[in-house]
């Protein structure tokens, strides 16, 4: 059994550590909340999945470049009580490393932000929330000049993805894509249909068009800190914070945030892509980049909004090929529910580009 009492006390924590309790329910890393004695700050201890994120030194190399330059910015412009603002990930006793490895598991240190809830709900307040929030987010590090790593290589890059797929048709490894499987061939030709335009950010980034910047790359509106008043505190779960297009961080959130149904919903029928959503977000995303958004970037933001449930489909239907080895399953067909459904998403999405594009423009 793990003896957490340890791990934290391998960190330079203030005051005396009182209890250490399980904390939320995330599905990627353990977390707790390690309490202490007095006017001393409670922390939140995680265990890093090294499966998802091998290279530990990267990752937290990268959050801390990424948080510790936030902090100099926002002190710069006379913020107070930085410790709610921003993230702050604590050392090792006998170290500046922010990470600690038991001999079987890493894990890592930060300060407990107090009186801070999450929402899960998506709704277009929120969505203009996060749409701003993860604008900002970006903003402030436009113009870091230390380079960060790639936690996940190729994570939102269609070109590989499509490559994958290719190799999964090919390999066809769970025996599903037979001359009789119709619908599976059908299912191809709309990929292979769409394939070519959905490289277009991959193409624009070749000529010398489209920067990458340092995106978040997990823009879920649960991935923010509200105060008691409703105020964006903070960003969080910077796991993921890495180089690419800013289609990731608008194009990710849209493709959950703006769905009329869950990505694994069988009520094909039923999934439609919210305009309403998309607007709020929108809106507060263009509010939130405006210092650094450059014209390619913001006319290509209705082709993000299809881009990322036209990848996800790509990324389902390959593992559904595959035998389900990614992704888990709840019964044989889940990931080509999923893949029908985020298909269905992408068409509704491009039925409404040009919508997409007026709006944008109007703003």
């Amino acid at each position: 059994m793990t003896d957490l009492q340890s791990i934290a006390s391998a960190f330079r924590i203030e005051g005396t550590v009182s209890g250490i309790a399980p904390l939320g329910n995330g599905l990627i890393n353990d977390t707790f909340k390690v309490t202490t004695t007095g006017d001393s700050p409670d922390y939140v201890l995680q265990r890093i999945n090294d499966a998802v994120f091998p290279d530990v030194e990267m990752l937290q190399g990268n959050i801390e470049a990424v948080t510790s330059h936030i902090r100099k910015k926002l002190s710069a412009a006379g913020e107070g009580d930085l410790d709610r603002k921003v993230l702050r990930f604590i050392p090792l006793k006998d170290s500046p490393k922010t990470f600690f490895y038991d001999g079987k598991k890493y894990w890592r240190l930060s300060v407990f932000i107090r009186d801070a809830f999450t929402y899960e709900t998506v709704n277009p307040e929120y969505s203009f929330c996060a749409g701003k929030a993860f604008g900002n987010f970006e903003a402030m590090l436009s113009d870091m000049k230390e380079e960060i790593g790639e936690v996940i290589p190729n994570f939102h890059n269609i070109e590989f993805r499509l490559w994958q797929l290719a190799l999964a048709v090919k390999a066809n490894k769970a025996g599903r894509l037979g001359p009789h499987a119709h619908e599976l061939h059908e299912i191809l030709e709309d990929i292979d249909a769409h394939g070519v335009e959905m490289c277009r950010g991959e193409q624009l980034f070749r000529e010398g068009k489209l920067p990458k910047r340092i995106c978040h790359c997990d823009t879920k509106v649960n991935n923010m800190l509200f105060d008691s008043e409703g105020n964006v505190l903070c960003v969080i779960d910077l796991d993921t914070v890495m180089p690419s297009f800013v289609f990731s961080d608008y194009g990710d959130f849209l493709r959950t945030g703006a769905s009329t149904l869950p990505e694994d919903d069988p009520d094909i029928d039923a999934v439609d892509f919210r305009m309403d959503i998309f607007e709020a977000f929108t809106r507060g995303y263009i509010e939130g980049t405006a210092s650094f958004l450059t014209p390619v970037e913001k006319e290509n933001l209705p082709y993000a909004a299809c881009l990322f449930p036209f990848m996800q489909a790509v990324r389902f239907f390959a593992d559904y090929l595959d035998g389900d080895l990614y992704y888990k399953t709840k019964y044989p067909e889940h990931n080509l529910v999923r893949t029908r459904n985020q298909l269905k998403l992408f068409h509704s999405a491009l039925a409404k580009e040009e919508e997409m594009r007026k709006y944008i423009l109007s703003l």
